[in-house]
C-alpha cells in the first residue's frame, strides 16, 4: 500500500479567530455545513486540503488527546518578495499577533519569520532571496 499525505489538520481553540488570521495570510477557510462551530477546511492550488478543528471537536473524537501547552505545527507561507515577508510581519505584529522570529535572511537563501496563529502554532512566513 502507497501512503499519500492529501490533507493536514491543525487544531484549534478558537475556529473564527483561526479563520480570520489564515485570511489575512491569502487562505479562505469554508466551515463545514454539518459542523460549523467545529471545523472549516480549504482546499490548496496543490491538491492540499487544509482542515481547522476545535479542540473540543478533537478531544470528542481522539481518545485521550489534550491541547499541548504550545503550537508544535508550524505552517510554511511562501510569499512573492523578501519584501512581503517583512511586510506581512509588520503588518501582523502591529495588530497584536504573537512574533516568534522578526524577519531574517535565512542561510538557505530565504526571507524568513515566524508568527503564532490564535492557538499558538507556528506560522512561517518566507520568500525566495534574489541571486546573488
Amino acid at each position: 500500500m502507497q501512503a499519500s499525505v492529501n490533507a493536514l489538520d491543525i487544531a484549534v481553540g478558537d475556529l473564527g479567530a483561526a479563520i480570520e488570521f489564515y485570511r489575512r495570510l491569502g487562505l479562505e477557510f469554508v466551515r463545514d455545513e454539518y459542523m460549523p462551530d467545529f471545523h472549516a477546511g480549504c482546499d490548496l492550488p496543490n491538491g492540499l486540503h487544509l482542515m481547522l478543528d476545535t479542540d473540543d471537536f478533537r478531544a470528542k473524537f481522539t481518545a485521550g488527546w489534550k491541547p499541548p501547552s504550545a503550537g508544535r505545527t508550524f505552517l510554511a507561507i511562501q510569499l512573492d518578495t523578501p519584501d512581503a515577508v517583512d511586510a506581512k510581519y509588520a503588518e501582523l505584529t502591529a495588530d497584536g499577533v504573537i512574533g516568534l522570529q522578526e524577519p531574517f535572511d535565512a542561510p538557505w537563501r530565504m526571507r524568513y519569520a515566524t508568527v503564532a496563529d490564535p492557538s499558538g502554532n507556528g506560522v512561517d512566513l518566507y520568500a525566495d532571496l534574489p541571486a546573488s
